[in-house]
């Protein structure tokens, strides 16, 4: 049926597998959804349970398809559980071909059997995977395509950010223990001058990872933890506010923080790996600092001797959304092609 619409000029009906989108949506995704919306010959669909058992369309867009059947109580887990399963066995049925943005290379963390399963079973019936960057693992043989993560500079332009705080240190984003900002409240602690501040923003995956960041903060002065999910107008104004963005999780593969702070002219610290050194490479130098091995405190008073000394603007020419959609569409028709 994919191909006959195709070639009948028909528009190609995408269902996504977000939901939404909503006021707490990733502004990626919110961007995506927009560009999509906009492109000739494609009909995009949010997600729905009712749609995705009863509607029609010719491909499935995943992103994080974990986020459909994470766990949110022993009821509503289960039906989701069945409700998962029965897509997927819909979708075999009729052919229907899954495209697959990989944004994370290694599954979710703490997954279940049923999960795990329900995600294998996903990515056995994919046929195009979308890298938002050349350096994403793929299984051999699998098909892809490489469309870049874009920048968020239209996104925030409604906001004016604050100027710098000399000395401010930011982390921010979802707070997850592998993103190891415990580590970096240790660093900083190092660090003997008191003009120096550190904040960390956003909202923690648990209880107990809030009560151990405020335990490694402790009485420094310096630190402040802002332990929320923060709108986009309070986080322009805490990223502006900042000198140096460190964002110092060791399995960085996509970051969408780095982006962000890149689209707002502030620089950032991050680990030394491939994915970095060529953003560094395409952005212009200085703008991306890397460290080595375990953050401490000599990387932080490095990077904000550099971020200090940046002028202009980060160069993101290559990750504008121009072409985003037609990108998608030629990916998706691929998929088609390939069911």
């Amino acid at each position: 049926m994919g191909q006959r619409r195709m070639r009948s000029g028909g528009a190609v009906r995408v269902l996504q597998s977000y939901i939404g989108p909503g006021p707490r949506t990733n502004p990626y995704i919110v961007q995506l959804h927009d560009r999509l919306a906009a492109t000739p010959g494609l009909a995009r669909r949010s997600f729905s349970w009712r749609t995705a058992l009863l509607g029609r369309y010719d491909v499935f867009h995943a992103h994080w398809p974990e986020a459909l059947i994470e766990r949110r109580g022993l009821l509503s887990t289960a039906g989701r559980y069945v409700l998962y399963g029965l897509v997927l066995a819909r979708m075999l049925l009729r052919g229907t071909p899954v495209v697959r943005t990989v944004h994370n290379v290694e599954p979710p963390r703490g997954i279940g059997g049923i999960e795990r399963l329900l995600l294998t079973g996903t990515d056995r019936m994919t046929r195009m995977r979308i890298l938002l960057n050349e350096f994403t693992p793929v299984p051999p043989g699998a098909q892809t395509t490489l469309i870049e993560h874009g920048h968020y500079r239209d996104w925030f332009a409604r906001y004016r950010p604050a100027g710098p705080v000399a000395g401010r240190v930011l982390f921010f984003g979802k707070v997850r223990r592998y993103k190891n900002v415990e580590g970096l409240l240790g660093a900083f602690h190092d660090l003997p001058d008191d003009a120096l501040s550190l904040r960390v923003v956003g909202s923690p995956s648990s209880e107990e990872l809030a009560d151990a960041l405020r335990s490694a903060a402790g009485a420094d002065p310096r630190i402040e933890l802002e332990l929320r999910f923060v709108e986009d107008a309070e986080l322009v104004q805490e990223i502006g506010a900042a000198r140096l963005i460190v964002l110092p999780y060791p399995e960085m593969h996509n970051s969408g923080s780095v982006l962000a702070a890149l689209s707002l002219d502030r620089a950032v610290l991050v680990p030394d790996n491939a994915f970095n050194r060529a953003l560094e490479e395409e952005v212009g130098s200085g703008w991306v600092i890397r460290f080595e091995g375990d953050l401490d405190a000599s990387d932080l008073e490095r990077g904000l001797a550099v971020a200090a000394s940046r002028r202009g603007r980060p160069d993101l020419s290559r990750r504008d959304w121009g072409d985003t959609g037609r990108r998608h569409l030629d990916a998706y028709r691929r998929a088609i092609r390939r069911r």
